[in-house]
């Protein structure tokens, strides 16, 4: 069979990196770390318009001694409007992008597309930070920048999961990229902390340092991506614990399957190809796919709100009395996605003990309903209540957040029905991930008109946000717990029988 994928080019510079002198083992981890550098860097590019908001944006008083302009044309009566519209020019074509780009992902070389994504996203990230330098204040410039780059940023996400989908089997799949998909929360930090180190120097270095990054990072995965254990000789089981590799069609290893089922490579049914895509409808019709669509649906509304609109709260929300520097709120932010972090890890850890993904999401999203209140009413308080209560607000939200877009869209993107065809993972994580990304486009744009008329009314759009995505799970959630009891388990009896 006719590979679609051509071996990066540091193998080359470097043969000593191709088996059998470096093991399965080590390219795994290399694959994880290079991916999430490359995710981590997209979302360090798509967090200076968050930064910036509250410097483009419309004045407020404060006790603090700098004087706040604002830039033309977000700096009127209804800047906040355009500012949502900015992000929902962004977010739409984002979304739009995601479909097409599973689609075409699924048929040509994951690596030169990633790298394309990359390249674009960088350089448009770049322009959009020339308004600075070139006086600009033409609002249908930063739209038309933000959808273009929107297109390219489709480009990421669908490609890097079906990578890490290639390289690791459905064991411990939950942990192993639930720590993985920290890359956003890691790229959100970041993408924080860059922007607004310089945010001081001018509005247009908070996006060009982030848009170099992504190109640098680019250049990287160009050189050393590799999409598939194929391309090294490496073949994987499904249990991911047996392994055969060769190097250019010379076995080198021979260790016995087990299973006659279980060879990735060694489809039964003779006439179907394991690397022919699946069709977009067909994808749709998966068990669980549209539930957990419609989930992420409202669960992104409520991550990217945060995202793209809390600097800006925390910019005109007084904190003990007093509101706070635009680089004291952008990396006071910080603290959300930290706690993303910590739910992502704790989201997928717990999915794998119990083996029920859907029970574990429904867990987080409900808990994250009374940390959203008491976020609201008590942040303001002190400093200590504002930081704890933003911490596991951003566990409890980007905890399904993390599991569906990756352990849950892998597990339904290679699910037996499917019959081996690895390259519809990435058609199904774009429609998931992309059903979603409408929301997050969402999101944004009614934070911006909503919070004219007060925080509340946006803390009880967000609640009943997740109220919804709560809803869209019932069923999965039921069919989980009917297939423990089938089973003759519990939903800890994996706990004592692991430990």
């Amino acid at each position: 069979m006719e590979s679609r994928t051509s071996l990066a080019p540091g193998f080359t510079l470097f043969p000593t990196l191709k088996p059998p002198n470096k093991t399965l083992f080590f390219h795994q981890i290399f694959i994880l770390i290079l991916t999430f550098l490359a995710y981590a860097s997209f979302h360090a590019s798509r967090k200076p318009p968050s930064i910036v908001k509250s410097v483009l944006g419309p004045t407020i008083q404060s006790n603090s001694t700098a004087t706040d302009t604002g830039w033309a044309p977000f700096n009127g009566p209804k800047g906040t409007h355009r500012l949502g519209e900015i992000d929902l020019a962004f977010l739409s074509s984002y979304a739009i992008g995601m479909y097409i780009a599973g689609h075409v992902g699924d048929r040509i070389d994951l690596r030169l597309f990633l790298v394309f994504g990359m390249m674009g996203s960088g350089l448009f990230t770049i322009i959009f930070g020339f308004g600075y330098w070139f006086d600009v204040h033409w609002l249908a410039y930063f739209m038309l920048v933000q959808i273009v780059c929107g297109v390219f940023q489709s480009i990421g996400w669908p490609c890097v999961v079906a990578v890490v989908g290639n390289w690791f089997g459905k064991d411990k799949r939950g942990l192993i990229m639930g720590a993985w998909n920290s890359h956003t929360s890691v790229g959100n930090i970041i993408g924080s902390v860059v922007a607004s180190g310089v945010l001081e120097f001018g509005w247009g270095w908070s996006f060009l340092v982030p848009g170099v990054l992504v190109i640098v990072v680019g250049i990287l995965v160009f050189c050393f991506l590799v999409v598939s254990p194929d391309d090294l000789g490496f073949e994987l089981v499904e249990n991911g614990k047996e392994i055969e590799m060769n190097a250019e069609g010379e076995t080198v290893g021979n260790l016995k399957v087990e299973s006659e089922e279980a060879g990735l490579l060694e489809n039964k049914d003779s006439d179907s190809d394991p690397l022919a895509a699946i069709g977009f409808l067909e994808a749709w019709r998966l068990p669980g796919v549209a539930p957990f669509a419609f989930c992420l649906f409202f669960s992104k509304l409520v991550a990217y709100t945060f995202l793209y609109w809390l600097p800006f709260y925390l910019r005109h929300t007084a904190v003990a009395g007093v509101h706070l520097s635009h680089k004291t709120a952008g990396i006071l932010s910080t603290i959300f996605d930290i706690g993303g972090v910590f739910g992502g890890v704790m989201a997928g850890f717990i999915s794998d003990i119990i083996e029920a993904r859907a029970v574990t999401s429904i867990t987080f999203l409900l808990l994250s309903i009374p940390a959203l209140f008491l976020y609201r009413v008590y942040g303001s308080v002190s400093m200590v209540t504002n930081i704890s209560l933003m911490f596991v607000s951003g566990l409890l939200v980007n905890g399904p957040y993390s599991l569906i877009t990756t352990a849950v869209a892998a597990d339904l993107g290679t699910q037996d029905l499917i019959k081996g065809n690895s390259r519809a993972l990435a058609t199904v994580t774009a429609i998931i991930d992309g059903t979603g990304s409408v929301g997050a486009a969402l999101g944004p744009l009614l934070a911006g008109y909503i919070s004219t008329r007060g925080w509340n009314s946006v803390f009880l759009m967000l609640i009943v946000s997740i109220f919804f995505a709560s809803l869209f799970l019932i069923r999965v959630v039921k069919a989980e717990i009917e297939r423990k009891v089938n089973e003759g388990k519990g939903l800890w009896s994996s706990v004592t029988t692991t430990s």
